[in-house]
């Protein structure tokens, strides 16, 4: 008899651990998901596991992030990304993995999927220089096998309901196809004989308007898309264009302006034209900008060196690595290296986009999109 009582106990709990899988994300929801898509900004680990150029799993990167023990795991900060902090302070469970690891199967799904890769853009040409990269296409066709697994892990309508209702997409793109395909003369000195800046803005916003209509049919509703931030600013194009400290690039700063006005534009038609989909912009450019105007005020000493990096007036010119020179005071850097900005930069990008007016991120902020 108390064997029978033992197996029932084991029937009930198993079956409450399949309907954990299923009935609580779905109806309850459980804590959410993000999927993330883009660039090395929000790379999880993706290029870890193709023969990339763009890489940064290699220390001294990730020297603050808690969750491996301050080894690097692919993410291009010494911490978190932006991504990762907006998944905490939206309450996820976890970190969205990358789409390529593995262990990314099953429930592990549930808490979103990271398909950003170092030196990705809008455009599939976008990060030549980088051998391979997952470009956007790629990433929204690796997603369309995401949603054929979430079927089947928990069924066709209760998949759909989980997207639709408690799933965040976020997009961070557009960078590389400035920094590493327009204003790169090696490698697109015929795209710039040939294409005008309202020409290749206008190529962009083509594309992406594709990419994110795609991701809508499969199901996406809720999106953050981030504008690009000011290129003319970071570490890398303040050293090879040999600015003085207080100053930025003109020509990167004016194309990203370009492009952010059509994005902006892009995202309000969007909204109009999807039937229940609720796009969100999230202006880093201006954000960026208040944060490198302003770096004292937020606790930070300098908003032009590279914590991690090497060669030029701010050791903007060699990416981190085991042989750069880093600095000591790590959270004092608004950039961790000559590309991307630090962990303590980006935890205050995120609370903005989280909780910020609309200034920062409209029509509202992501902590109302989610609760939507």
């Amino acid at each position: 008899m108390g064997w029978a009582v033992a197996m029932a106990a084991v029937v009930v709990a198993l079956f409450a651990a399949v309907a954990g899988v299923s009935g609580e994300v779905v109806d309850e929801f459980g804590s959410g998901a993000s999927f993330i898509f883009g660039d090395s900004l929000v790379d999880a680990g993706n290029n870890n596991y193709i023969p990339s150029l763009s890489k940064a799993n290699m220390t001294p990167n990730g020297i603050d992030f808690a969750a491996s023990g301050g080894m690097p795991t692919g993410r291009f900060t010494n911490g978190r990304t932006i991504a990762d902090i907006i998944g905490e302070m939206l309450g996820q469970a976890d970190y969205s993995p990358p789409f390529l690891a593995p262990n990314t199967t099953g429930g592990a799904l549930l808490n979103g999927v990271n398909y950003a890769s170092g030196g990705a853009g809008i455009l599939n040409g976008t990060g030549r220089i980088f051998v391979n990269r997952i470009g956007m296409d790629l990433q929204v066709d690796y997603f369309n096998i995401t949603r054929k697994q979430l079927d089947a892990l928990l069924g066709r309508d209760r998949a759909k309901k989980y997207l639709r209702k408690k799933a965040i997409f976020s997009v961070t793109v557009g960078s590389n196809d400035f920094l590493n395909n327009y204003l790169m003369p090696v490698l697109s000195a015929g795209t710039r004989v040939a294409e005008s800046p309202d020409g290749f803005i206008n190529d962009l916003i083509i594309h992406l308007r594709d990419q994110l209509t795609r991701l809508y049919t499969l199901d996406a509703r809720k999106f953050v898309v981030v504008n690009v931030g000011p290129l003319g600013c970071i570490p890398y194009q303040k050293t090879i264009n040999r600015v003085g400290e207080d100053e930025c690039v003109k020509l990167p700063n004016q194309l990203a302006v370009q492009y952010n006005g059509r994005l902006r534009e892009l995202l309000i038609e969007l909204n109009d034209n999807l039937p229940g989909a609720r796009f969100c912009l999230a202006n880093v450019y201006d954000l960026v900008m208040e944060l490198i105007t302003n770096y004292q005020t937020y606790g930070f000493e300098t908003a032009s060196m590279a914590c991690c990096g090497n060669g030029g007036s701010y050791d903007g010119l060699v990416p981190c690595g085991p042989t750069s020179s880093m600095c000591d005071a790590r959270d004092k850097h608004v950039f961790w290296d000559p590309y991307h900005p630090s962990e303590a930069a980006n935890v205050l990008l995120a609370k903005y986009i989280v909780d910020g007016d609309s200034k920062y991120i409209s029509p509202m902020n992501l902590r109302k999109l989610f609760s939507l």
